[in-house]
């Protein structure tokens, strides 16, 4: 070989150092990324899956004789909900049904329970403030409205401002604060249509103003 042949391999050699093993490793990168992608979109697609799966059979509990969920058997689906894919929508939502259980057979302190981590670590902002006006109303039905009103300060998303202050407005009314209680319907109806308004909402408004609330 000659120098000259010398001196273009080594200068070959020299710029394979610097940018061809870097290109051929990114590409590498790039093809990891790819199909890691790919593997954890379907992994994720199978997770989904499964806990859709799951959810249902807990909705099918109440597809009884009776119309009302087996107990035992919505505390072992949503058992598994949350030990499999704990902290997904799906098993806040089993633990939402899990409550609704519990308030209808009484044991207020189980379904308080269940919301409170809701609340506490909600997977969206929805289910969050779904959590927190059921648990206000279960505080409400354990004489603790004061501590349930705490729950629904600050601002709430345009969509359940009507919930909310009407909730508040109740948890008011218990407390016997009848002033504030008839602010927080008014503000209920002014975010309700023309419609909605007249009904529960309004008998309420009409018994504050009758002073029989």
């Amino acid at each position: 070989m000659s120098s000259t042949e010398d001196d273009q391999l080594a200068e070959f050699k020299d710029w394979w150092q610097r940018n061809g093993k870097p290109l051929v490793t990114g590409g590498l990168l790039a093809l990891v990324v790819v199909f890691g992608w790919q593997a954890f979109q379907k992994y994720q697609g199978n997770q989904s899956q499964g806990a859709s799966m799951l959810y249902q059979q807990l909705l099918e509990t109440t597809l009884t004789p009776t119309g009302k969920p087996d107990p035992a058997q919505v505390a072992d689906l949503a058992g598994k909900l949350k030990n499999e894919f704990g902290g997904s929508t799906y098993a806040q939502y089993g633990s939402l049904f899990v409550a609704k259980v519990a308030v209808d057979t009484g044991k207020l302190d189980d379904a308080a329970s269940e919301l409170k981590a809701i609340a506490d670590k909600p997977s969206n902002p929805t289910l969050g403030e779904i959590a927190r006006q059921r648990l206000a109303q279960v505080l409400a039905a354990q004489n603790k409205a004061d501590e349930a009103l705490k729950l629904l300060d600050g601002d709430a998303d345009k969509a359940f401002v009507a919930t909310r202050e009407e909730l508040k407005g109740d948890l008011l009314v218990q407390l016997g604060r009848t002033d504030e209680a008839n602010a927080a319907y008014q503000k209920a109806k002014a975010a309700l249509s023309d419609e909605a308004a007249v009904g529960g909402l309004q008998i309420k408004l009409d018994d504050l103003a009758k002073g029989d609330a």
